[in-house]
């Protein structure tokens, strides 16, 4: 596609290992603007904007690329050298993104999340990114995670992973689903392992394996968790990235949507065949064990 491509990636501080996974990615400068908004007058958050700024504006850049088309965003690409393309005020989640950019491009609303990030990143470095099949190029993940602390829960041959957590209450499954669910993976001798993110996470994840085989993580980094999912015979979760992380590692599996629209952010495998259902609205435990069972047998 463009040979010899490098790419330098920004991204909050807590995602920062996923572009590591990427072969192509050279740098990843980490910004912490969630936590830099909660003290923005702060001594410190001011020391660390001006350090992160000066990390970005370091390296002279063949092409700026912003595809969030947020306000936020669009702040940090004004920060680098070079021409920077993002979103034109039709196509942009927030239009005042779009001071930033020296190069506004049109990409409809309408489509999956995913595909308005291919068609900017292609339409900016001017490929053309329609004949081309949807690859993540996950490469690196066993040599970035920490396979001793891993082997310590001496996990079960198979098992399916459970994504409970979510950004937001109105996002979550009820927990006598997960109750059902883990019950009934215990009579089949895959048992659904849970892990977590915040206390909320972990007290949920503790009351669904109060009875059972469920098994509780430990709080893992990114890229052990991911290398756990990649182990998985299959993943349930929620409308969160770690079921985007689990379509991009290729597993089989169903993510629920109770609040927001799949068609625009529901996951999306590499493959062409079915591997990940997407279903929206109040799914009980036994649809996704029904649609479980298809996909496992198939």
């Amino acid at each position: 596609m463009i040979p010899d491509l490098t790419v330098d990636w920004v991204v909050e501080e807590s995602f920062q290992a996923v572009p590591n996974w990427h072969a192509v990615v050279d740098k990843v400068i980490p910004v912490a603007i969630r936590r830099w908004r909660k003290s923005f007058f702060s001594s410190q958050t001011r020391r660390e904007i001006k350090s992160t700024k000066q990390n970005i504006r370091s390296t002279e850049y063949d092409a700026i690329i912003d595809s969030q088309g947020l306000f936020k965003s669009s702040v940090v690409a004004h920060w680098a050298k070079g021409k920077r393309f993002g979103y034109d005020r039709k196509s942009a989640r927030e239009p005042l993104a779009t001071w930033a950019y020296d190069q506004r491009i049109n990409v409809s609303r309408d489509l999956h999340a995913i595909e308005r990030n291919r068609q900017i990143t292609a339409k900016s470095l001017g490929y053309f990114g329609e004949e081309l099949a949807l690859d993540y190029g996950l490469n690196n993940l066993t040599d970035l995670a920490n396979t001793e602390a891993i082997k310590k829960i001496d996990l079960p041959e198979d098992y399916i992973v459970g994504l409970h957590g979510t950004s937001r209450p109105d996002k979550e499954w009820p927990e006598e689903n997960w109750n059902s669910l883990a019950q009934h993976l215990d009579e089949k001798n895959t048992p659904l392992i849970l892990p977590w993110g915040n206390q909320r996470e972990h007290d949920r994840a503790k009351r669904i394996t109060a009875t059972g085989k469920a098994i509780v993580l430990p709080k893992f980094d990114l890229d052990s968790l991911a290398h756990i999912i990649k182990g998985s015979k299959a993943v349930v979760g929620m409308d969160t990235g770690l079921m985007h992380i689990a379509a991009a590692l290729d597993k089989v599996g169903v993510a629920i949507y109770p609040v927001t629209r799949a068609e625009l952010t529901g996951v999306t495998s590499s493959r062409d065949e079915l591997r990940i259902v997407n279903l929206e609205g109040q799914v009980t435990s036994d649809e996704i064990i029904q649609y479980l069972n298809t996909l496992l047998s198939s």
